[in-house]
């Protein structure tokens, strides 16, 4: 979700509570688009800027940011103007998607001045303006031309004004009557004739405003009763009424754990969705950097694990139609018992056939029935007799090795599936690491050597440094969680003991889940979180219920020649367990 004119209006909010009085002390400009203001007013604070074409924000911010060598031009002017400069105000105009930063300074002269610095978020038009007290454009971070914009330039010296919202209204003031005639009358799906026609408002918090009347957002107002658009107006001017009063409530819509919305309002149109929940804020800022900090690491595991999970779907691919293709040859071995049977009643009753006979019915002494065998007439009883012998032993000798090879590509599929949920759960570069280690150790990626030494090519091995998770259950036991097939292996015949307790998803990949039980008896609780960790950490993870094994660590073997990660038992428990563990804490180690 952008940052809309509600969101906006609680930033606002917040950094004029917070930075109004202060004094300007520092000017960074990290990127191109970015600038950091540090302000010290009783306590210091970094004020985040970014007017980035895809993610443009400002925010209060705890993250440090390197600075390049050489200060870029606009940081310079900044730092000439605002050197100990004071923040005057901190203002919104109206719902726009702009904050209007008011700050006094003296001049070479010594003489107090005003100026202001503009901050437009609006996606690709996104911009950082600094004018004069008389709104006179003295530069910007971004230089817009008249051959780029026809609707307004942003070049030193012009007048600075905001752009024109074309027939949109503002949603803070809208009267009744300019709702219907204006907003109810469109001929557009109503959630899109509400953020097409009302200043500052998002497509999710239309969607909000349908949801909360009642009304179906993919349908046109000019199709509803009229009392049903009142309604909706009423809906929205409630709302309106919290931004006027300030009463936020920032907050994050979290789907299967991932952060998929944020809104300084609650959003109660995800109610109705399976695995929703709901964290509030008390800092808008907070929420921005928890919000994005989120997505922004999601984003970035998924691009750079995007090759390995390209070569993991291909090999599966690959793998899984020459398992289907292994499974319909073998059932064609399935008659082979049916071929020795005939060559067996031919070379017992075989005197009794006619020579040049098609075929001869005989008496099947393993079911006391009469069955019929085709005959190739140009052979006697005998020979007919050896050539279905000889397609028994062949189909034998095929059943025999297709057994085997289905079951070694069984294996290499329940290894590579093993890989892709290792995939998801991945979190950091170092994960990723060790699991292109394990492709290149079994063949999935060809490993890259380094220069020829004396003949041999020396391996490049990578150095891991991937953790296991580490987690605190609620009674205060530790809990480990294997991120891929070779941290699995360590946990559970390196690191646990034999009376620890081990947990896994039941029939499908996932971690190997560790409890130290410290040689005492374990809570029940203890149980059911090592069950929620072993679901959710588990290609189940999606499920609401995944049935988990559990066992003491001593009962777990590990076949000769099996695949990391793969291990037998003959005697466990179970238990079901819902994928959920926000109540555990992740400790750092």
């Amino acid at each position: 979700m952008a940052l809309d004119g509600i969101v906006i209006s609680n930033i606002a909010e917040e950094l004029s509570q917070t930075l109004t009085g202060g004094r300007i002390i520092k000017i960074s400009q990290p990127e191109k688009d970015e600038l950091v203001l540090t302000v010290k007013n009783y306590d210091t604070y970094k004020l985040f800027i970014s007017a980035s074409a895809s993610l443009p924000l400002i925010y209060l911010s705890k993250a440090a940011k390197p600075n390049p060598m050489t200060a870029p031009n606009f940081c310079m002017l900044l730092r000439k103007h605002f050197n100990s400069a004071r923040i005057l105000s901190i203002a919104q105009p109206g719902l726009e998607r702009i904050l209007d930063i008011e700050v006094e300074h003296l001049n070479e002269l010594g003489d107090l001045c005003v100026k202001h610095l503009v901050v437009e978020i609006m996606g690709k038009h996104s911009n950082i303006i600094l004018c004069d007290d008389k709104k006179q454009i003295i530069d910007s971070i971004k230089h817009v031309s008249g051959a780029v914009s026809s609707v307004r330039e942003v070049l030193p010296g012009r007048k600075y004004f905001i752009p024109a919202t074309q027939e949109k209204y503002d949603p803070l003031t809208i009267t009744p009557q300019d709702f219907l005639a204006h907003i109810a009358s469109k001929p557009l799906p109503a959630a899109k004739a509400l953020y097409q026609g009302l200043i500052g408002i998002s497509p999710v918090f239309a969607n909000e405003l349908c949801h909360e009347a009642g009304i179906d957002g993919s349908q046109p107002l000019s199709s509803q009763q009229e009392d049903y658009v009142l309604h909706l107006y009423s809906c929205l001017s409630r709302r309106m009424e919290q931004v006027k009063d300030r009463d936020f409530k920032p907050n994050i819509i979290y789907q299967d754990g991932l952060p998929v919305e944020f809104s300084s309002l609650p959003l109660t149109c995800y109610s109705d969705f399976n695995k929703t929940e709901v964290k509030e804020y008390a800092s808008i800022s907070l929420l921005l950097e928890d919000y994005y900090a989120a997505r922004n690491k999601f984003t970035r595991i998924r691009q750079k694990s995007a090759d390995l999970r390209r070569v993991v779907a291909n090999a599966i691919e690959r793998d899984s139609k020459k398992y289907d293709l292994q499974l319909k040859q073998l059932k064609d071995t399935e008659k082979r018992d049916k071929y020795r049977i005939y060559g067996e009643l031919l070379t017992t009753y075989g005197y009794s056939v006619t020579p040049g006979e098609k075929s001869v019915d005989i008496l099947n002494y393993y079911t006391n029935e009469e069955i019929t065998i085709p005959l190739d007439p140009e052979l006697s009883a005998i020979d007919n007799a050896k050539q279905y012998f000889d397609k028994y032993a062949k189909l034998k000798r095929t059943h025999s090795a297709l057994s085997r090879l289905s079951e070694e590509t069984k294996e290499e599929l329940n290894h590579l599936d093993s890989i892709r949920t290792a995939l998801d759960i991945a979190e950091s570069e170092e994960d990723l690491a060790q699991l292109k280690e394990e492709m290149m150790d079994y063949g999935y990626i060809k490993r890259h050597y380094g220069q020829v030494k004396n003949g041999k090519k020396p391996q490049k091995k990578i150095k891991i440094i991937s953790k296991p998770f580490h987690y605190l259950s609620s009674d205060g036991y530790d809990i480990y969680v294997g991120k891929n097939n070779y941290q699995n292996d360590e946990l559970t015949f390196q690191f646990a003991s034999a009376n620890d307790w081990w947990f896994h998803a039941k029939g499908m990949p996932g971690s190997h889940v560790i409890v130290r039980s410290k040689g005492a008896e374990l809570p029940d609780r203890v149980f059911e979180e090592a069950g929620q960790l072993a679901a959710y950490y588990s290609k189940g993870r999606e499920a609401d219920k995944v049935e988990i094994d559990y066992l003491e660590k001593r009962n777990v073997k590990k076949p000769n020649g099996a695949k990391p990660g793969f291990v037998v038992y003959y005697t466990n428990y179970s238990l079901i367990a819902s994928p959920k563990i926000d109540s555990l804490s992740l400790v750092s180690d």
